[in-house]
């Protein structure tokens, strides 16, 4: 698997949205297209990525827990999906997040 870090947008975040409470936006990471042997892999078939990098902070989330552009894991079923601009972000509780990439 290729180094998430590697993969961060460079300084992505959204100002259009405000999470409120103990929620954050997530940029979803969109996985691999293709298996180590070349294998295309289906929209279909894909398992939903459980990594993504945080683009906006909740109201009661201090800078001191996550910051922007922290690349986060979280819980398989964690969040809804709000669209953007044709780009599909997560909405996802605090207490869904795994943990931090530092």
């Amino acid at each position: 698997m290729t180094n998430p870090t590697k993969l961060a947008p460079e300084k992505k975040t959204l100002k259009t949205f405000k999470p409120l409470g103990d929620r954050v936006l997530i940029l979803q990471h969109t996985g691999e297209e293709k298996t180590e042997s070349g294998i295309i892999i289906p929209d279909g078939a894909k398992e939903k990525p459980l990594i993504g990098f945080v683009v906006a902070l909740g109201t009661k989330v201090t800078e001191e827990s996550l910051e922007l552009n922290d690349v986060v894991y979280f819980g398989m079923y964690a969040g809804n999906d709000i669209k953007f601009n044709e780009t599909t972000y997560l909405s996802v509780d605090t207490s869904d997040i795994l943990g931090v990439l530092k």
